[in-house]
């Protein structure tokens, strides 16, 4: 199970992120359900760890605009698993996206300081 907190009208989970070398960082990341990808980083998180490029991608974000940014690989803690993701670079703060989500239950407790939990589901 992971578990954060939600807080600020936002909930976040704390992640380890690994490089292909064996460079870690934790990253605090917001749940953004908005978001379909698994995982943005900032692109000082993603050089700092020395990620693989993927490629381009492009999205329609929030205000209705297409943006493009650059795909990493990732491996991601989840649980007490390592798991290989695409990350996307961009100038925001780390978000977790749904792709993330994908087969597992969220839970948030929309109060200040509430709990967040993410579980696996058992019929994945």
């Amino acid at each position: 199970m992971i578990t954060g907190v939600f807080s600020d009208y936002e909930a976040r989970v704390s992640l380890l992120v690994l490089g292909p070398n064996g460079e870690e960082q934790g990253v605090a990341a917001v749940i953004d359900t908005g978001f379909s990808g698994f995982l943005s980083l900032p692109a000082a998180v993603v050089e700092a760890l020395g990620l693989p490029w993927l490629g381009r991608g492009q999205a329609l974000v929030g205000d209705g605009s297409h943006q493009a940014f650059d795909l990493y690989r990732a491996t991601v803690v989840w649980g007490d698993e390592p798991r290989p993701v695409q990350v996307a670079s961009t100038e925001t703060e780390p978000l977790l996206g749904v792709s993330m989500l994908y087969g597992h239950d969220l839970r948030i407790q929309f109060i200040e300081d509430g709990a967040v939990a993410i579980e696996e589901l058992e019929y994945m």
